[in-house]
């Protein structure tokens, strides 16, 4: 029985997180250009252990049941996912972009860590898939079995933003080319603009 709530936790985590967002956008192009991809993927998993014990403990009830953070939440993730979208888009079209070398530009760690946190705790699907989806689901559990599934849930986790951190740097070689760059870019943009619009549509239908 606990190994199968283990492998609850394990799986569900991994089905929120695995789908393109803010977090795996960015940590696919640490991998790329090999810069602190390594702690980029740990900061993930930390703030996926803070958020989904938040979940667990009762944060889902707190987050679902006040309208001026969900407001807040909202808006400020439309704000932060349009704007990164713009950006990721502008470095699509750069005029340096058929520059290997751009791709390779290094950030320092403390702009990767800031850079973490905001990719984070400004979006608000970050909040949705595992403060109110995973916590709620774990939040069911008890003693022992709410540890279990924990753990689970942080396996998961490491599990995907590991493969995916040394995935990307494996493959950079090739994931760097201009014209492969590029689709990415455009990809990620098109991808943030969506989550913020379904943000939008989410708001307006509350």
């Amino acid at each position: 029985m606990s190994l199968l709530i283990l492998a609850k936790g394990f799986t569900l985590t991994l089905s929120m997180i695995m789908p393109i967002g803010t977090q795996n956008s960015m940590l696919i192009n640490q991998g790329i250009s090999r810069n602190h991809h390594k702690m980029t993927a740990a900061l993930f998993v930390l703030y996926d252990v803070l958020l989904i014990s938040l979940g667990v403990l009762g944060g889902s009830i707190l987050l679902s049941q006040s309208p001026t953070l969900f407001n807040l939440l909202t808006w400020g993730g439309i704000l932060f996912l349009s704007v990164y979208g713009l950006l990721s888009m502008k470095s699509a079209f750069a005029k340096n972009n058929n520059s290997a070398d751009s791709v390779l530009k290094k950030k320092s760690a403390k702009i990767v860590f800031l850079t973490t946190l905001a990719v984070t705790f400004l979006n608000p699907h970050a909040y949705i898939d595992t403060v109110m989806v995973i916590g709620s689901v774990g939040g069911q559990y008890a003693g022992e079995a709410k540890i279990y599934f924990l753990i689970g849930s942080i396996l998961g986790s490491m599990a995907w933003f590991g493969c995916l951190a040394l995935g990307a740097a494996k493959l950079s070689k090739q994931l760097s080319r201009p014209r492969v760059k590029m689709t990415i870019d455009i990809i990620i943009a098109l991808v943030m603009w969506l989550v913020a619009w379904s943000l939008f549509n989410t708001w307006m239908a509350r």
